[in-house]
């Protein structure tokens, strides 16, 4: 997903949870929802690039090219956790009540 700029997207969640990996952008939405693997520790849930050039994209997809054939245990790893992602809106119903919590706490000078 070569994006300029992406306020939210569905589609790299929607990658994720069906363990395809998405190579996306880094921006916005994207950029919050994927985390960039790491090849030394297989942690991630998908490829990241900077650049919006056709360079960029080029390196990120052969290097998600390289992992698959030289890392099939990372990939299954990254699948997995990929598909364990809770993008409902019951998570993050969850986040705006703590901050909304903290705030009121910040502000009124409670704790909650």
């Amino acid at each position: 997903m070569p994006s300029q700029y992406e306020p939210c997207g569905l589609n790299q969640m929607y990658s994720e949870l069906y363990g395809t990996l998405p190579i996306v952008r880094r921006t916005g939405g994207l950029a919050d929802t994927v985390e960039n693997y790491n090849q030394e520790t297989g942690d991630g849930t998908g490829f990241m690039f900077d650049s919006l050039t056709p360079g960029a994209i080029y390196d990120t997809v052969g290097w998600a090219v390289w992992a698959y054939y030289n890392r099939k245990e990372h990939i299954k790893k990254m699948q997995k956790r990929g598909m364990e992602q809770d993008f409902t809106w019951k998570a993050s119903c969850e986040k705006y009540v703590e901050v909304y919590k903290e705030a009121l706490a910040r502000g009124c000078g409670i704790n909650n």
